[in-house]
């Protein structure tokens, strides 16, 4: 099960479900958050703008990010849900989510799980610039991309609700 959360959900979603992993998206500017309650191997800090597109100034997300979360995502063992969240838990985090569940379903058409996403959040907003990347780095020819641009921008929100999946 994959949990995605905005950050000031995190303690309470970690106390409810007690999942293994982390998966933190944050600004550069951002504190650094490391829950005591899932051990330091089992966390993944990724520090990136949420942009769409590079700006000066701005530190854009990168392949080399993307293929740190599938490593990171190939080692967890799924038996406990894995935790992933960004400031908002509309963008960032809803991307990488959305990249963790083509990895791992493979056989599974993109366009179902980006439908699946928008049922289950109706903020989300994927980052386009991670779910590019991720597309290029899986070999989607496109199909990421366009199912992400299928769903359209989500509901307007400060924030995402917590929500799980799978």
């Amino acid at each position: 099960m994959i949990l995605v959360s905005p950050r000031s959900a995190v303690e309470r979603v970690i106390a409810e479900y007690q999942p293994a992993a982390l998966i933190s998206l944050r600004s550069p500017d951002a504190a650094l958050f490391s829950p005591d309650a899932i051990p330091q191997e089992d966390q993944l800090h990724l520090v990136m703008n949420d942009i769409a597109e590079d700006r000066p100034g701005l530190i854009s997300p990168s392949a080399a990010q993307v293929r740190a979360l599938l490593d990171f995502v190939t080692g967890w063992a799924q038996v406990r849900p894995l935790l992933i969240h960004c400031y908002a838990g509309i963008s960032r985090s809803t991307a990488a989510a959305f990249i963790v569940m083509a990895a791992l379903h493979p056989e599974r058409h993109e366009e179902e799980l980006a439908a699946e996403l928008r049922a289950l959040s109706p903020s989300a907003t994927p980052n386009p610039y991670l779910v590019r990347l991720a597309d290029g780095v899986l070999g989607r020819d496109g199909r990421m991309v366009r199912a992400i641009e299928g769903i359209g921008r989500g509901a307007e929100a400060f924030e995402g609700a917590p929500f799980r999946w799978g």
